[in-house]
């Protein structure tokens, strides 16, 4: 007989174990929340659920129902197909159209010779009715000089009659009637507009079966055809998505409303998060990281090594519980059983500390009206919504400060970011010279034409952010698709296009002031439809004057080379 030791070893039999079902496992959650931000920085300022496609019915679309809930689904869809075929196949068989086809057009040839058209459009008239054409009869209608006058109201009913005609026609040829029962003209439309009706819902049947999709059912129009009892297990499922989708949508940070649902600061958080998902999930081994060169030292924050104290060391760092332990080891080695406890400078052990020093950035967003084409804003607002993440997340001690850049700059929250907008062109001239005392009382910024580019006044305004800052490192990302084309001088403003070379000196000459202060100007150039060799030579410039550096990048990739630069410059102070 078998034993244990012939057989090797114990077999292990699992209950209740099915291997052809095994749990699937996890899909990732569904998101709600990037359509729609991506929607709000395409257009700016939307309030309309719809258009941001927060409606329940949208989300809806997006949430994924159990296979044990769409296997419950399945024998209610086929009920409820089998009874929309049902009526469907009653009308079929109880009417007839071609009685009501003749009437269509009887009616609608009647009406055309009571019509008194005048001599000069008889012969038309009488073509477009002879070959039933609705597009000339509404040719002849826009050609009447008084469109309140007799023959223009007649063609106005010649031309709805005609349209009946047209649908009754579609309704002959779109199903096959079989029936005996005539039609009058309103009934055949009303018997048109339910088996519309009818097709409609046996395609959104099909659809929910295939895709799982049950808010794609229009339930009013499906309770018109079948009996209220047959909607309970479809009325179940749906009850059952719309509990899964509210709890996405508060975990997401979407917040119900009477029309729909709206973002909150959760919402912009978790749209935040995603971006540097995105952003870093391309990094790889050895590459521009997120782990910081720790630099041991006289820093703030503690580490849990310790080494021994050296004169100079700070005793806010002393690690009381092993400067004790080492304390009692020395007197018990040396033989010492009783007395007070002495502390030796060789019994002191400190922690050791790690400098984070803090970084400041002013990040300049251009807004100037080019940076419409390619939806370029939406690519910078994106970069910054990615940056103010990871600055919150990772480095919540830094200054971060964005500053909005078209004819004037102007710095803006956090917040205000998503409803920023490229400035509509409003002079077309091909040469541009304007200047404007900005001192005058009678002239105010919304006076001046706001879609130029002025970036002196990005970097004076960043300038004096950065100088409050008590850190030796600082930085602008300038962020731009071009050449300056406004700037300041004193309280006057020019508006120079096509750009000049009085407006560059200015802007280096704020370069060089940068410099001098100690802030570097990294200049992020965006590729687009305009831009020239002059463009580039131009961001070259800038970036020497201010000891900066260039980068090139296509609008969709912006936000992980300023994120990437952003951390390896992090990076670089820290070591």
């Amino acid at each position: 007989m078998p034993t244990r030791d012939t057989l090797g070893g114990v077999l292990h039999t699992y209950q209740k174990y099915d291997p052809a079902r095994i749990p699937p496992p996890r899909p990732p959650a569904t998101d709600l929340v990037s359509d729609a931000m991506e929607r709000l920085l395409e257009f700016g300022d939307l309030d309309d659920p719809e258009a941001l496609g927060l409606t329940e019915e949208q989300l809806a679309e997006a949430v994924e129902i159990t296979p044990e809930q769409l296997a419950m689904l399945g024998p209610s869809l086929d009920s409820l197909k089998r009874r929309l075929e049902e009526a469907r196949r009653r009308i079929l068989e109880r009417y007839e159209t071609t009685t009501v086809r003749k009437r269509a057009r009887a009616a609608f040839h009647e009406a055309a010779r009571e019509a008194r058209p005048p001599a000069r459009h008889a012969e038309a008239f009488a073509r477009a009715v002879r070959e039933e054409q609705l597009r000339r009869l509404e040719r002849l209608w826009y050609a009447q000089e008084d469109e309140q006058g007799r023959f223009a109201a007649r063609l106005t009913g010649l031309i709805d009659l005609l349209g009946e005609v047209y649908q009754i026609d579609e309704l002959a040829a779109k199903w096959q009637f079989t029936g005996r029962e005539k039609l009058s003209v309103e009934e055949a439309l009303e018997v048109k507009a339910r088996l519309e009706e009818i097709e409609s819902l046996l395609r959104q049947l099909e659809e929910a079966r295939r895709n799982a999709k049950v808010f794609l059912i229009d339930m009013d129009a499906l309770g018109r055809h079948v009996e209220e009892g047959d909607l309970d297990d479809l009325g179940r499922v749906r009850e059952q998505v719309r509990e899964m989708l509210a709890d996405l949508a508060a975990r997401q940070g979407l917040e119900r409303t009477p029309r729909g649902y709206a973002l909150t600061p959760q919402a912009l958080r978790t749209f935040q998060g995603k971006l540097l998902e995105r952003i870093f999930s391309d990094l790889q081994p050895g590459r521009t990281g997120r782990h910081r060169a720790d630099v041991t030292g006289d820093g703030s924050v503690e580490l849990v090594p310790t080494r021994p104290y050296e004169f100079g060391d700070s005793v806010a760092h002393m690690d009381i519980p092993g400067t004790l332990v080492n304390a009692l080891l020395r007197r018990a080695a040396g033989g010492e059983s009783a007395g007070p406890l002495r502390l030796d400078p060789r019994d002191i052990e400190v922690h050791r500390t790690r400098n984070t020093p803090k970084c400041a950035t002013s990040v300049v967003l251009d807004m100037s009206g080019s940076m419409r084409y390619g939806n370029l804003h939406v690519s910078v607002k994106k970069m910054a919504l990615a940056l103010q993440g990871l600055v919150n997340r990772e480095f919540p001690g830094d200054f971060l400060q964005f500053i909005e850049m078209s004819s004037f700059a102007v710095p803006r929250p956090a917040g205000e970011i998503v409803k920023l907008m490229p400035k509509p062109v409003t002079v077309f001239d091909s040469v541009v010279r304007l200047r404007a005392d900005m001192a005058d009382p009678r002239i105010s910024a919304a006076d001046v034409p706001p879609h130029f580019t002025n970036i002196q006044h990005a970097l004076q305004l960043s300038r004096q952010h950065l100088a409050r800052q008590d850190t030796p490192n600082r930085q602008v990302i300038l962020i731009t698709d071009g050449l300056p084309t406004a700037h300041f001088e004193g309280s006057h403003l020019y508006l120079l296009y096509p750009p000049h070379a009085r407006t560059e000196e200015a802007t280096l000459r704020e370069a060089r002031a940068c410099r001098r202060e100690g802030i570097r100007v990294n200049v992020f150039l965006l590729s687009g439809w305009s831009q020239s060799r002059e463009d580039i030579r131009f961001a070259y410039r800038l970036a020497e004057a201010a000891a900066g550096r260039v980068f090139f990048a296509a609008g969709r990739d912006l936000d992980r080379f300023v994120v990437w630069d952003y951390v390896a410059r992090r990076r670089s102070i820290i070591g």
